[in-house]
């Protein structure tokens, strides 16, 4: 586990042995590939990520799941394909055993994507 608060994604992900690096950096590859433009930073002490000033999505290890965070709104959308998950409000919990849903990860965060945009451009 990490031993010090980590300033970037990198650091925090090195703080995990490499069986755990190799999931966080599918997760951030993920995002980074259906979100190609957002910011990358931590936030709350976790990997973090921001479109258009407001937060896209966050993700975490913890000893026996990977946490995703997409906001209450995310998670909505997506109740179903979700709904074999261990959840709580705005958070999905993705068992490390088991492989991880790549593809409705990618899912949800164009779909937040689009919701930054449209909440953007209705600040205009």
């Amino acid at each position: 586990m990490i031993s010090k608060t980590p300033t970037n994604i990198d650091e925090y992900i090195v703080g995990f042995t490499p069986d755990i690096q190799l999931i966080l950096n599918q997760v951030r590859s993920t995002i980074r590939h259906a979100a190609p433009d957002a910011e990358e930073l931590i936030g709350y002490g976790m990997p973090a990520y921001k479109t258009h000033g407001r937060p896209l999505v966050y993700f975490a290890a913890f000893k026996n799941h990977i946490g995703f965070y997409a906001t209450p709104t995310g998670h909505a959308e997506f109740a179903k394909e979700l709904s074999t998950y261990k959840q709580g409000k705005g958070s999905v919990q993705f068992p490390i055993d088991q492989p991880l849903p790549l593809e409705l990860i990618f899912q949800i965060v164009e779909f937040r994507v689009i919701e930054n945009q449209k909440a953007k451009a209705k600040k205009k």
